[in-house]
């Protein structure tokens, strides 16, 4: 597209945003005059018209909002292009907007972003969310990545692609008075005399274990469930319930948190994946974290 046409496409995208051609004019800094002038420009060059003008503003046209669509991530980003630039050169280091899945376990975050914060090149924003709103933000250029413990489901009008971090199995963890309850129990049928926590079912986790239960016919007796990994943790070095989590996590679980490993569920793994936009050039900071995650898996037991 020529660079006209480009500053025409952005006056659309402003009027769509705010609503009217005058808000638009005064964003701009231009007369509304302009801003009318450009739009007519466009809707010829597309051969489309893209807006309607109402007693009160402005209204798409299907054209214009398919338009609008393509449109917002683009000029989104541009308009991020000043402060990223100033924050380089300022030395802060490149952002990296991570989303991370509140399904996810805390343990593995850490390591795999503590070492692009140690780096010095890499500034780290962190949001946590529920899968499928992080991915909206995705979708629409606010993260950079999404940390999740499953893929992105195949939505073409998402053009998203996920990468296999890693996978561990699973192993049950408890503290130490309750894993006294289960004295004298082998695994798993200990897990029948003790109460479990366990994720919420907006997990991938959930029913992976729920059916491994079923499978060993231990009777489960749920006394909690939780959709932030961190949250259930806590609850469980408590001594509320016995839970699981992957079995890389031993040693700080073990020997930081205290707790007791019960035994390993052998045949349920929890993935990890690294979701990103479809974009021709990647974040600089992704390869780093593509390796911090191979350093996990090489160290993981097993």
């Amino acid at each position: 597209m020529a660079s006209y046409k480009l500053r025409h496409l952005q006056v659309f995208w402003v009027v769509g945003t705010e609503g009217s051609m005058s808000a638009a004019a005064r964003r701009l800094g231009v007369a509304v005059q302009t801003v009318s002038s450009q739009l007519r420009d466009l809707e010829r060059d597309l051969g489309f018209a893209l807006l309607r003008v109402r007693a009160r503003g402005v209204e798409l046209t299907p054209a214009g909002r398919a338009a609008l669509e393509l449109a917002e991530p683009m000029f989104q980003l541009a308009e991020r292009i000043p402060q990223a630039v100033a924050q380089a050169a300022a030395g802060e280091g490149v952002a990296l907007r991570v989303g991370i899945a509140d399904s996810l376990p805390k343990l593995l975050v850490r390591q795999l972003l503590r070492p692009l914060g140690d780096d010095g090149r890499t500034r780290l924003v962190g949001l946590e969310g529920e899968f499928d709103e992080l991915l909206a933000e995705l979708a629409l250029h606010r993260l950079d990545i999404v940390l999740a413990d499953r893929a992105a489901p195949p939505r073409p009008s998402l053009k998203l692609h996920s990468r296999l971090l890693g996978s561990a199995q699973v192993a049950w963890f408890a503290a130490p008075a309750l894993a006294r309850q289960a004295e004298g129990a082998a695994f798993p049928e200990a897990l029948g005399r003790l109460p479990l926590l366990m994720p919420s079912t907006h997990a991938a986790l959930r029913a992976r274990l729920e059916d491994w239960l079923l499978r060993h016919e231990i009777r489960m007796r749920v006394v909690g469930e939780f959709e932030d990994s961190a949250l259930l943790a806590s609850f469980g070095q408590s001594g509320m319930g016995a839970f699981a989590a992957p079995d890389w996590s031993t040693p700080q679980l073990v020997g930081e948190a205290g707790l007791v490993r019960l035994g390993l569920s052998a045949e349920v793994s929890e993935s990890f994946y690294a979701i990103a936009a479809r974009r021709r050039i990647e974040h600089p900071a992704l390869q780093r974290l593509l390796e911090a995650a191979a350093r996990i898996q090489a160290a993981a037991p097993g």
